[in-house]
């Protein structure tokens, strides 16, 4: 399996129409391509002044994935609302927005927030995302499924068990080989409960939730992990005997705010908690910026992380053999103002992302093993902006690797990077 030369131009995804719409549209109904002139116009207004609210150019962030015969799913927000469209042609057209929460509600999506899609093997699709409530730095964790192919959404409900207006943020979605689903998240109930109890508490915990009948119903909320870092994004996976793997930023002994990794023994039942890495960064702060995990076919866990510890600064790899039992001496990456690092895995090839910045021009950077990380092709840089755009990402069909991004008041961005043979 190797990745071919990387491709010199990018496909410039834009969903261009006139049509606002308020109400659910089924995908089929229309297609929004690029190339239509009076959309043009209405797209290079400022966000501000565009009434089109099909156009996702005013989204800060947007979620993509494919399903299993190759169909791009992205989910985005604005005004409250999340939508979801499909492309069959890998983004140069996309279906009509589906609105999948029809009441307005303040969602999360910025930076490290951004609502998350999935599809099982059989079509369904699942979304995640957080809802801020009103005291500062809480929220729920809200669920919807559509089982008719992105037509209609379920009616939003709650995942996290607990009604009390506390912090309930930072939420992960993967979903099993037999459509299993799970949703993890940072929880800030035991230490509410500490404080009620006068009594100490570094941090939140890791709370998580799982059904097995595609959504209809949630086990009870268990907890994996206490004394988690508050803001920084979470990052699961399903590895290959099926069972999810959850990676974070956790508080250790001393304020020490350096990585973790658990994988589970079965559905129910979190396993032991394993150090990702010994950077040592003592903060008594959030430094916004979660770790990212991919798990290859192989069974080889591969991870990315930042720190700015007075011994480890900037972006990090490494990888584990023994289920993240233990990883291997940690791979420094990127030049200075690097951050954000984003990991994709297949077979024997390892392929890494990441924002960067070289004192005029944003660059998003890409780096790949094809001997399952041991030794590294020397960085490229994929993509250059004079503007601040979103976090990039990597997603691929089965036979192509693409970046997925979105830039600062653009429509949203997919570049093909190579073919997986």
């Amino acid at each position: 399996m190797k990745v071919t030369a990387l491709f010199s131009s990018s496909v410039i995804l834009a969903l261009l129409s006139a049509c606002a719409c308020e109400t659910p549209v089924q995908p089929e109904i229309a297609m929004a391509k690029h190339g239509n002139n009076a959309a043009v116009v209405e797209s290079k207004k400022p966000c501000y002044e565009t009434v089109d609210l099909t156009t996702n150019k005013c989204s800060e962030t947007i979620t993509a994935t494919f399903d299993h015969k190759g169909v791009l799913w992205i989910a985005w927000v604005r005004n409250e609302h999340i939508y979801v469209q499909s492309s069959n042609d890998k983004g140069i057209s996309f279906s009509l927005p589906v609105i999948v929460n029809p009441i307005a509600e303040k969602v999360e999506a910025k930076g490290e927030y951004r609502p998350k899609i999935k599809l099982d093997r059989q079509g369904n699709i699942f979304l995640t995302w957080t809802l801020k409530l009103e005291p500062r730095y809480t929220g729920y964790i809200r669920f919807s499924r559509s089982s008719d192919g992105g037509k209609h959404f379920t009616s939003p409900m709650t995942v996290n068990n607990d009604s009390a207006m506390i912090s309930h943020r930072f939420d992960t979605l993967a979903i099993g080989k037999q459509g299993e689903i799970f949703i993890a998240w940072l929880d800030a109930r035991d230490f509410e409960a500490a404080k009620k109890a006068g009594q100490p508490y570094e941090g939140t915990s890791l709370y998580y939730a799982w059904s097995n009948d595609g959504g209809q119903h949630f086990y009870p909320n268990n907890r994996i992990a206490t004394h988690t870092c508050q803001c920084c994004r979470l990052d699961s996976a399903i590895a290959p005997d099926n069972t999810p793997v959850i990676f974070w930023r956790h508080i250790f002994e001393g304020g020490i705010r350096d990585h973790a990794l658990v994988k589970f023994y079965d559905w129910k039942t979190p396993g032991d908690t394993f150090r990702v890495g010994q950077d040592n960064w003592k903060i008594e702060a959030c430094p916004h910026h979660g770790p990212a995990l991919s798990i290859s076919d192989n069974g080889i866990f591969h991870s990315v992380w930042f720190s700015n510890s007075e011994t480890s600064q900037g972006l990090f790899y490494a990888h584990s053999k023994d289920q993240g039992r233990h990883f291997s001496k940690p791979k420094p990456f990127g030049e200075a103002g690097a951050g954000h690092p984003h990991v994709l895995a297949f077979g024997a090839h390892v392929n890494i992302v990441w924002q960067e910045y070289d004192g005029q021009h944003n660059l998003i950077k890409l780096m790949q093993s094809v001997d399952n990380g041991n030794t590294w092709l020397p960085s490229v840089t994929i993509f250059k902006t004079t503007e601040q755009g979103d976090q990039p990402f990597l997603i691929n069909d089965g036979t192509m690797l693409y970046l997925s991004w979105k830039g600062p008041q653009q429509n949203y961005q997919l570049k093909p990077l190579g073919l997986l043979n």
